[in-house]
């Protein structure tokens, strides 16, 4: 399968011969501007403009925006509800988490999480292959309580998202807190993932995504 980073919670997940997933599309208005890719589906981890821009997505698609399980174009759906501040939601309410089912590979998109979640939690989600974790902090996980959470899943692969990037407005952390954080001295970033299940680590590890955008930066 191919994983894109758009910056911001924004990726593109798709597998040839089954549906393809845009997850929190963003508005320009944050700084950034990604290319109007097609999708499926679309998640929405948020309730918050930054994360349901539907209109930048072509479809015909089928919005997912809360808890629950679906099946579409092959790709299995689940949806928990979390919290996107770790005062159970009080400050800013609640976030779901995602997980995608693409042909044995399982992808789970953490959204604006702020908390680290249950055990039981993350035992609902199942086995999870590759985990897209925020940790650049701003409401969402810190880089230390990423780490933690990270800890929770023991994935695979790790692609860390909603950090600082060029032209971004809103005020993040950077990634090198968050690789310093899980020990990692130096990563090459890589424009697009492509992945299977035969060649993955037992071990986790972390990869980099370079933002797609549409102005090239």
């Amino acid at each position: 399968m191919e994983i894109t980073w758009y910056g911001q919670t924004c990726f593109r997940l798709s597998e040839r011969g089954l549906a393809s997933v845009v997850t929190d599309p963003y508005p320009p208005d944050v700084g950034l501007e990604y290319p109007r890719s097609r999708a499926h589906i679309v998640t929405v981890s948020y309730n918050n403009p930054e994360c349901g821009y539907t209109k930048g997505v072509r479809g015909p698609f089928k919005l997912l925006d809360g808890p629950g399980e679906y099946e579409i174009g092959d790709v299995f759906v689940t949806g928990i509800s979390t919290f996107a501040d770790a005062k159970r939601g009080a400050t800013r309410g609640l976030n779901t988490i995602f997980t995608f089912r693409f042909d044995g590979l399982t992808v789970c998109h953490l959204g604006r999480l702020g908390h680290v979640p249950t055990q039981s939690q993350v035992e609902n989600l199942g086995t999870v292959n590759i985990l897209l974790a925020p940790v650049g902090g701003g409401g969402s996980l810190t880089p230390a309580r990423a780490s933690e959470v990270i800890s929770l899943f023991e994935p695979n692969l790790v692609i860390p998202m909603y950090y600082k990037i060029k032209g971004l407005e809103t005020k993040l952390g950077t990634l090198n807190r968050f690789l310093k954080e899980m020990g990692v001295e130096k990563v090459e970033s890589e424009e697009t993932l492509k992945v299977s299940l035969s060649g993955l680590s037992e071990e986790t590890q972390v990869v980099v995504l370079t933002p797609k955008l549409r102005n090239g930066e």
